[in-house]
């Protein structure tokens, strides 16, 4: 009786492992950079072609690297019915631009195509042409009406670079759940959001990078990691793309009031919130406000936690952190 008994409950064991659903991995190109998914498919599916239309909806809405695109449409004052994608992104930056003062801006984009990817362009870059250039930048001069995008002046552009991450991460995620999944994580271009547990059944550690300067070469090295079991996080950094002259660094973060690109001891900048829309255009802001003005807009906000990583003038680091973004943290 014994013997049978264990029997049975091998064969239980056995059964209960096989009809674990397996985790799924996904990875590709989108957005002008790379994602890395990974979910429990409760029916065992690859969701991958799912995942990519989902995405190509996203690029087709927001990106400016498709000619086609809606908000390359309204750049070049083409007549287009925005889809429910951008409304929703619109919507959502312009509200963040009021509650940041303007810090966040998606209308910074001739700024941008101004300076150029990596600053090619800065020997270019002169204050008549900044101060031709602000005139048509400033989240006011741009709204909805009638369901489509209206501008005080033609010029104006629109570059929704530093929320389409987060928000793609959010639209993947709300299509995993859709499809019963409950363990994922979505990553975008070192955006992330995430739920449950990971493979090994843990709940998914996501590492911040500790600032380098040698971080586009390659240095990965981790400054923290935080374990994430139902949230989103967003890094932003000034320490990978920058330009030094004169002894002076100047990070690629844009801000939208001066033109030119912020220069404090702000390092990096990274926000847990519930979607990585917000945390992503919370990390970009705050990388314009700087620390000061960052740290007071925090203490009104109980709906997203940050961790900021600075300068301490001395060749090293020093980190502040809200008190709830302390409880995320794991040992490296």
């Amino acid at each position: 009786m014994m013997r049978l008994g264990v029997i049975i409950a091998a064969l239980l064991t056995a059964v209960s492992c096989v009809r674990r659903p397996a985790y799924v991995f996904n990875e590709g190109g989108v957005f002008g950079t790379s994602y890395h998914i990974a979910y429990q498919s409760p029916d065992g599916r690859d969701l991958h072609d799912e995942i990519k239309e989902e995405m190509a909806r996203v690029n087709h809405s927001l990106s400016m690297f498709d000619s086609t695109s809606v908000i390359s449409c309204i750049n070049r004052n083409v007549d287009v019915t925005p889809d429910s994608l951008f409304l929703h992104v619109f919507n959502a930056a312009q509200d963040i631009s009021e509650v940041t003062g303007g810090a966040f801006d998606i209308t910074v984009a001739p700024l941008v195509n101004a300076w150029g990817f990596g600053f090619r362009h800065k020997e270019t870059v002169t204050q008549t042409l900044l101060d031709s250039l602000l005139q048509f930048v400033g989240y006011r001069k741009v709204r909805l009406q009638d369901g489509r995008v209206v501008k005080e002046h033609p010029s104006s552009m629109l570059d929704c670079s530093a929320i389409a991450k987060g928000f793609g991460c959010d639209v993947i995620a709300a299509l995993l759940r859709e499809h019963g999944c409950r363990n994922y994580m979505v990553e975008i271009g070192g955006e992330v959001v995430a739920c449950g547990l990971n493979s090994k059944g843990l709940i998914w550690r996501i590492g911040i990078r500790k600032p380098s300067d040698n971080a586009a070469f390659g240095n990965t090295e981790l400054y923290a990691v935080a374990a994430l079991p139902a949230q989103a996080m967003a890094t932003s950094g000034n320490y990978i793309n920058f330009y030094e002259e004169d002894g002076v660094k100047y990070a690629h973060t844009i801000d939208p009031h001066t033109g030119r690109p912020v220069q404090h001891s702000l390092l990096s900048a990274s926000v847990i919130a519930d979607n990585c829309l917000t945390a992503d255009a919370y990390a970009t802001a705050f990388m314009v406000l700087g620390f000061d003005a960052s740290k007071e807009l925090l203490a009104t906000r109980s709906d997203m936690q940050a961790c900021f990583i600075l300068d301490d003038n001395n060749g090293g680091f020093k980190t502040w952190m809200t008190e709830g973004f302390g409880n995320f943290l794991q040992d490296n």
